[in-house]
C-alpha cells in the first residue's frame, strides 16, 4: 500500500461519522497541552485544511504554522495511523519516524503520542503486542478502512508538512551563506524561487485593485493553477 510520505494528493473530506471519536482524542491532547506538551514540539502548528488557502498566508509561506494554530486530534490520528501501516512500531520510534519524514520540522512530544496511541488503540484502530515493559503497535483492520477513507486528506497534510520543512532548511541556508540544495537534491530551481517571489510582490501592489481587476486577476490564477496541477501545458499534449 502507497505510503502519504512519498506521494502528492488532495484533501478529502473530513470524516462524517467520527465526530465523537476526534472530541475523545481532542480530550486526550488537551490533557497532555496542560502537562506541558503539544501537538507541536517546535513552535507553532496548522490544522491541515485545503480551504485555508494553502499554507493560511500567500501559499508559499507556512504562516499558519507560524501562527500558533495546533495540529488537530484527528491529523495527529492519521499520521500515527499512516507510519503503522508502514510497519508496527513502538511509540518512540513513532516519534523518531515523524521527525525523519519531515526533515527534523516536526517532533511531537511523548506526552502526546502516547495517549494518542492509548486511545487509538481504545477505539480499536490500533492493536497491541506487549513486549515486556514496551509495547509495539499495529494498524488493525478497522484502522486500516479509517485510514484508506482519508487518504487524500493525510497526503495534503503530508506534503505541507514537507513545504514548510524545505522552506526552513532553505532559510537556514540563505541565513548561513550556505549554498542552496540542487532541485535533484530536494531543493527548488532558482527560476522557481525567482517566480514566486515575483508573483507574491505583484499580489501585493494589486492588494487595493477594483473588483474587475481582482476578478481578472482570480481567473488567470485558477489558468494557471490547472495547468501546474495538471503537469502538463494547455498548448503541448501529452506525449
Amino acid at each position: 500500500m502507497r505510503h502519504p510520505f512519498a506521494h502528492k494528493g488532495h484533501h478529502g473530506g473530513h470524516h462524517g461519522g467520527h465526530h465523537g471519536l476526534g472530541g475523545k482524542l481532542r480530550a486526550h491532547a488537551l490533557l497532555a497541552m496542560a502537562h506541558g506538551g503539544g501537538f507541536w514540539s517546535r513552535g507553532g502548528g496548522g490544522a491541515f485544511d485545503r480551504n485555508d488557502g494553502g499554507d493560511g498566508g500567500d501559499g508559499f509561506d507556512g504562516d499558519s504554522l507560524r501562527r500558533g494554530r495546533k495540529f488537530s486530534a484527528e491529523d495527529l490520528q492519521l499520521l500515527l495511523l499512516s507510519l503503522l501501516d508502514e510497519k508496527p512500531s513502538h511509540g518512540y520510534e513513532l516519534i523518531k519516524a515523524l521527525e525523519a519524514r519531515t526533515g527534523g520540522f516536526y517532533k511531537p512530544s511523548p506526552g502526546v503520542v502516547y495517549p494518542a496511541l492509548t486511545f487509538l488503540e481504545d477505539v480499536g484502530y490500533a492493536t497491541v503486542d506487549s513486549e515486556g515493559n514496551k509495547k509495539r503497535y499495529q494498524l488493525s483492520e478497522a484502522g486500516r478502512t479509517y485510514l484508506d477513507q482519508h487518504r487524500e486528506r493525510l497526503e495534503v497534510m503530508v506534503a505541507r508538512l514537507q513545504h514548510v520543512a524545505r522552506k526552513m532548511d532553505f532559510m537556514r541556508r540563505a541565513m548561513s551563506g550556505q549554498p542552496q540544495r540542487e532541485p535533484e537534491e530536494g531543493g527548488w530551481a532558482p527560476e522557481l524561487v525567482k517566480a514566486r517571489g515575483r508573483l507574491k510582490q505583484i499580489m501585493m501592489m494589486r492588494s487595493g485593485a477594483s473588483a474587475d481587476e481582482q476578478r481578472r486577476v482570480a481567473a488567470i490564477l485558477e489558468r494557471a493553477s490547472d495547468e501546474i496541477e495538471r503537469g502538463t501545458p494547455t498548448n503541448q499534449p501529452e506525449a
